[in-house]
């Protein structure tokens, strides 16, 4: 692979503790891949988070931080941990311990997109994956990993907003009477961030006219797990948007509400950075 595995957007200066990270968003495939696959370029792009990143394109105004993906979910999940290795998609992984993401074809290196597609006919060697692995994964959860540390530094904490979208199949009628979900906030059911700072969040979203649910049905994976220690002063919070909100998700593409959904979470995270932003007087103390 020769293409940078992420785009990192730096403000002119950090005036916030906020990571944004758009981990799913790649739509770099590349001529090796796609030559490679059995399905066509509409169906390998549906287990993207297709345009978070373009979402999310007036953020570093806001001080601080974005980090995007480069490569598509569909080559390396970056929300998986880098041993999620699947022995069904990758030859000579010996069969053992797994968890239900692997068992599913979900794991580091996806053995299929939506609706349970395979992504290849046969299998790819270790050796490929493991490439994928360094070239990939690490480079990209070590700048994550430093962008928290920066901002912890300067701040005494962090939090790691990690934007995601859903299909809204997936969700349609999941709300019950209170109607489908648009935002789903995953905190790992609060093991990776704390309360206030979710509930902080609900309330910005929802007094933009959202319907908001939190850990159902994503409540989180790897990068949850990974980055949220609110013992330690790092907390981790997983946004899920409804594609439908703004993309067509049939032909992928932004419909013609992309750009009020990019207005509103602009105005979303603005406040969010607002809250998290040390008082004057802290900051003069």
């Amino acid at each position: 692979m020769t293409k940078p595995p992420f785009r990192l957007l730096r403000p002119s200066a950090v005036t916030a503790p906020v990571v944004v990270a758009s981990p799913h968003s790649g739509r770099n495939y590349g001529w090796e891949f796609l030559s490679r696959t059995v399905l066509d370029s509409e169906r390998i792009r549906s287990s993207e988070d297709a345009y978070v990143d373009l979402l999310l394109d007036r953020v570093p105004a806001l001080g601080v931080p974005v980090l995007l993906a480069e490569v598509p979910r569909a080559v390396l999940d970056l929300n998986r941990a880098a041993e999620e290795l699947d022995p069904a998609v990758i030859r000579d992984v010996p069969r053992g311990a797994t968890n239900p993401r692997v068992s599913s074809g979900l794991g580091v290196i996806p053995r299929v997109v939506a609706q349970g597609r395979a992504i290849y006919r046969g299998k790819i060697s270790h050796a490929e994956a493991l490439e994928r692995i360094e070239q990939v994964w690490h480079p990209y959860h070590t700048q994550l990993d430093a962008l928290l540390a920066e901002a912890q530094a300067q701040f005494g904490h962090a939090l790691l907003i990690d934007c995601h979208s859903m299909p809204h199949e997936a969700i349609e009628g999941s709300g019950g009477a209170r109607g489908t979900p648009e935002i789903v906030l995953g905190d790992r059911f609060g093991a990776s961030s704390d309360p206030g700072l979710v509930e902080m969040v609900e309330e910005v979203f929802t007094d933009l006219g959202f319907r908001v649910a939190r850990n159902a049905p994503f409540a989180g994976a790897y990068t949850m797990q990974a980055y949220g220690k609110p013992a330690q002063g790092r907390h981790a919070l997983q946004i899920e948007i409804d594609r439908a909100l703004y993309l067509d998700e049939a032909r992928v593409r932004p419909n013609d509400r992309f750009d009020g959904m990019q207005n509103l979470m602009t105005e979303a995270l603005s406040r969010i950075c607002a809250a998290m932003r040390p008082s004057r007087e802290v900051a003069a103390e």
